[in-house]
């Protein structure tokens, strides 16, 4: 079957098996950044941006994609690039493996909560799995970033 959807503002027009599960299919267009973790939806490494929302890619077929704007880590550097300097600041990219899914939730929880409490934001990072830290790098991480950018006058 034929898809045609964008890919980091890409259009890109593909055929596909029809059980083709969309982080294969990205991974394929050369997308690293969404990576394969425990294959049950439940551990945010998958996480991409269909339509601005962050789905998990390993629970979505390509099909399901068609005609949609999918955004993954790699059309995010420059917000992507602000924000992983405070992680790395904190410590808390350890291994790095969790990053790319991790730093997805995070910027949409930018975009859709600019101030949120301590309690949304572990709700977040809920369904982001980190073998390496306890996730207090990330918060305090979260936090330095959001007091920069209310600093700075805007929002992350």
């Amino acid at each position: 079957m034929q898809i045609e959807l964008w890919i980091n503002e890409k259009k890109v027009r593909a055929a596909i098996e029809p059980d083709t599960l969309l982080i294969d299919f990205l991974r394929e267009q050369g997308c690293s950044s969404v990576k394969r973790g425990c294959e049950t939806s439940n551990c945010g490494l998958c996480t991409v941006f269909m339509d601005e929302k962050p789905v998990l890619s390993c629970s979505v077929l390509a099909a399901r994609a068609d005609g949609h704007h999918i955004v993954t880590l790699e059309g995010l550097k420059e917000e992507a690039e602000g924000f992983g300097a405070y992680i790395a600041d904190q410590g808390a990219e350890q291994c790095g493996f969790c990053n790319p899914g991790f730093m997805m939730n995070a910027i949409a929880m930018f975009r859709e909560n600019p101030d949120p409490t301590d309690d949304e934001i572990r709700e977040y990072l809920s369904g982001n799995l980190c073998r390496c830290s306890g996730y207090e790098g990330q918060m305090r991480g979260i936090k330095a970033y959001l007091a920069f950018c209310r600093q700075k006058g805007g929002q992350a």
